[in-house]
C-alpha cells in the first residue's frame, strides 16, 4: 500500500505535469523508445537482455557505454559520425533503456563484466571503449580486470577520479534514494538534464521528454533501483587509487563548463583540476579540455569529440 506521503507527492507531481509544457506526454514503455539504429539484442550467461546498436563495417571497434541514468542514445551524434571509419557500438547498461531490468549491484566491476561478455557474445576480440560520466569509471574498471580486451580507453567526463571520502559517501546513499528518483517533479527532471550542459541544444529535449513519459511504465520502480545501486556502486567501488596501474593508451576529456564534475557541493572547484589529476594518474594519457561546454561533451560539442577521438585512434 502506497504511504500518503508518497501519494501525495504523486498528485502534486501530476498537477504540475498537467502545467508545464509537458502535460501532453503520454506514458510510454521502455521498450517504446525511439532509438536512431537498429537495435540487436544478446541474452547473457545470467539471462539478462543487453540492447545495444552496431553500426560501421570495419575491423576497429569503439565501444561506447553511457552514464548514470541515461541509455545509449546519448551517443547517437558520435556512432552517426564515427562508424563512416570505425565500428560503433553502443550499449543500454542492465537496467537502463531497452536492456532489461533485473536487479543488480551496479558496481563498476559488474558493468565492466557486462561489457566483456558483450565482446564475447559478438566475437570481438579486443576494443576501444569509451565511457561517459558513470560509464567511464566502468571503463576504467574494465581496463583494469581484463586488460587485453581494452585497446585503448577514451574517458568522456569520467566519474572515478573523483575522490570522496566516507562522509562524503554516506551523503549520496542518504541523498539517493528509490523513492526520492521515482518522485523527482518534472521541473527538476529538465532541471537534472539543463545542468548537463553549458548551453543545452534543442534536439537535447528528447532525454527530458523520454524520463517524463517513462515514469509511468512498468518497470520503472526497477529503472530507478538501477540508477540508486549505480551510485551506490560507483562510491563502494571508487578507482581513482587504481588508475596508475592503466596501461592502455588513454584520451581524457571534459568540458571546461562542467557543473557536475568536482561535485558543486561536496568538493567545489575546477574541472581542469580534476582532468589534470586523471592524466597525471594515468601513465599512457592525454588531456583534452572542450570550452564552452558543459557534462555532456560528446552531445554539445559532438564536432569538437569526434575529431579529438579521431586524432587519438590515429
Amino acid at each position: 500500500m502506497i504511504k500518503k506521503s508518497i501519494y501525495m507527492s504523486l498528485l502534486i507531481s501530476a498537477f504540475l505535469i498537467g502545467c508545464s509544457p509537458y502535460g501532453n506526454l503520454t506514458k510510454m514503455e521502455f521498450n517504446d523508445l525511439q532509438y536512431p539504429f537498429d537495435v540487436h539484442y544478446v541474452t547473457l550467461d545470467d539471462g539478462r537482455k543487453i540492447a545495444y546498436v552496431d553500426e560501421g563495417n570495419f575491423d576497429e571497434t569503439i565501444i561506447f557505454v553511457h552514464g548514470l541514468g541515461s541509455y545509449l542514445p546519448a551517443w547517437k551524434k558520435n556512432v552517426e559520425a564515427l562508424s563512416k571509419k570505425y565500428r560503433t557500438i553502443a550499449l543500454d547498461l542492465p537496467g537502463y533503456g531497452k536492456s532489461s531490468k533485473e536487479p543488480h549491484t551496479g558496481t563498476p566491476e559488474f558493468y565492466s563484466d557486462v561489457i566483456a561478455e558483450l565482446m564475447d557474445k559478438l566475437d570481438i576480440e579486443n576494443a576501444n571503449i569509451a565511457g561517459h560520466s558513470m560509464g567511464g569509471q566502468a571503463a576504467m574498471a574494465m581496463a583494469l580486470k581484463y586488460p587485453a580486451k581494452v585497446k585503448r580507453l577514451i574517458l568522456a567526463a569520467p566519474a572515478g577520479i573523483e575522490e570522496f571520502n566516507e562522509g562524503q559517501k554516506e551523503w549520496f546513499r542518504e541523498v539517493m534514494t528509490v523513492n526520492a528518483v521515482m518522485l523527482t517533479p518534472v521541473q527538476q527532471i529538465r532541471a537534472n538534464v539543463a545542468a548537463n550542459f553549458f548551453n543545452m541544444p534543442s534536439d537535447a529535449e528528447f532525454m527530458v521528454t523520454d524520463r517524463i513519459a517513462l515514469r509511468g511504465a512498468d518497470q520503472f520502480d526497477n529503472y530507478c533501483y538501477t540508477v540508486v545501486q549505480s551510485v551506490n556502486g560507483m562510491v563502494d567501488q571508487p578507482v581513482a587509487h587504481l588508475l596508475k596501474r592503466i596501461t592502455q593508451p588513454t584520451l581524457i576529456l571534459f568540458g571546461e563548463n562542467d557543473n557536475l564534475i568536482p561535485n558543486p557541493y561536496l568538493n567545489p572547484g575546477f574541472t581542469s583540476e580534476i582532468g589534470k589529476k586523471g592524466r597525471d594518474l594515468i601513465p599512457n594519457s592525454e588531456l583534452v579540455m572542450i570550452p564552452d561546454c558543459g557534462h555532456f561533451l560528446q552531445f554539445e560539442k559532438p564536432g569538437e569529440f569526434n575529431k579529438a577521438v579521431e586524432y587519438f585512434l590515429n
